[in-house]
């Protein structure tokens, strides 16, 4: 496995077989199993697989938990390893932002609701730098999460908007034993956090139950979750919603499929979580 931190060696390495299908895994490190089940998506379906581990300080507000993001490069890089990882590129801050920076991404609708109401510069800083690390590896495929469902949205629209050749792979939420979603912010929760912190997928599936029962209310539905976060004294609701999938719209009525999702502080911890429904056709 080749670790490096220098742009023209990753490069040097993707391009030494032009022929060869790359698949690209960005993360922020502090690796677990939901990032490890992207890299298997990666190798099966690739003939080489590169991560990226870079804990991006664009995407953080200044009030936000950059200076605490957990972090273990060597425990990363030897899960990587055993993984069969061909190439990991680990730049610092410097390498990605130099001194004359000067550009930056945005997108002006499917950015602006949900986290991006709550933290109106991350997408910005999430779109720069997918959007570098795409020219840098030049990747055939690129493979992100379902938990971070906005940030797929947003990330498939840049690849639309800026012609990027490549495929985007989305690969389904991990979950612990108890629902929680796999998350390298978990390890920030306390003792009673952590066991508060199940209630995100019992109110996400409260709703889902309720859809499946016959209920079309958007605010029906976000309400579900309202009552079963707030039962839980621990958790601190930032947002609840029922959105179009595809514009991310607060739904008044579903019509075509809802995207439940959920953002909620446990102390200084803010965990995300979401469930797609898709549309289904009528049957009648």
């Amino acid at each position: 496995m080749i670790v490096t931190n220098n742009i023209d060696e990753v490069r040097q390495h993707r391009w030494a077989e032009a022929k060869l299908t790359w698949g690209l895994v960005p993360t922020m490190g502090y690796l677990h199993e939901g990032h490890l089940s992207l890299v298997q998506l990666s190798l099966a379906g690739n003939d080489r697989t590169a991560v990226t581990i870079f804990v991006n300080p664009t995407q953080f507000a200044p009030t936000e938990d950059l200076s605490s993001y957990p972090r273990n490069l060597e425990g990363d890089l030897a899960l990587l390893e055993a993984a069969g990882v061909d190439l990991v590129f680990t730049p610092s801050d410097a390498i990605m932002y130099p001194p004359d920076f000067q550009t930056t991404i945005t997108l002006s609708q499917v950015t602006q609701p949900l986290e991006g109401s709550s933290r109106p510069s991350h997408f910005a800083g999430v779109a720069t730098v997918v959007a570098k690390l795409f020219n840098i590896v030049q990747p055939t495929r690129a493979y992100f999460g379902q938990k971070d469902a906005q940030q797929t949205i947003v990330l498939r629209q840049l690849v639309r908007d800026l012609n990027f050749n490549l495929e985007m792979v989305i690969g389904p939420t991990r979950r612990e034993p108890d629902g929680l979603a796999m998350s390298s912010r978990n390890a920030l929760l306390s003792a009673e956090n952590r066991a508060a912190a199940p209630v995100l997928f019992r109110a996400l599936n409260a709703a889902k139950t309720a859809y499946e029962t016959g209920e079309r209310s958007g605010e029906a539905l976000r309400q579900v979750m309202r009552q079963t976060i707030t039962a839980v004294p621990q958790a601190r609701i930032d947002y609840v919603s029922a959105a179009d999938p595809g514009t991310l719209a607060e739904l008044d009525v579903v019509v075509d499929g809802v995207l439940l999702s959920t953002a909620v502080f446990f102390g200084q911890t803010r965990l995300i979580d979401n469930i797609l429904i898709e549309a289904t056709e009528d049957t009648e």
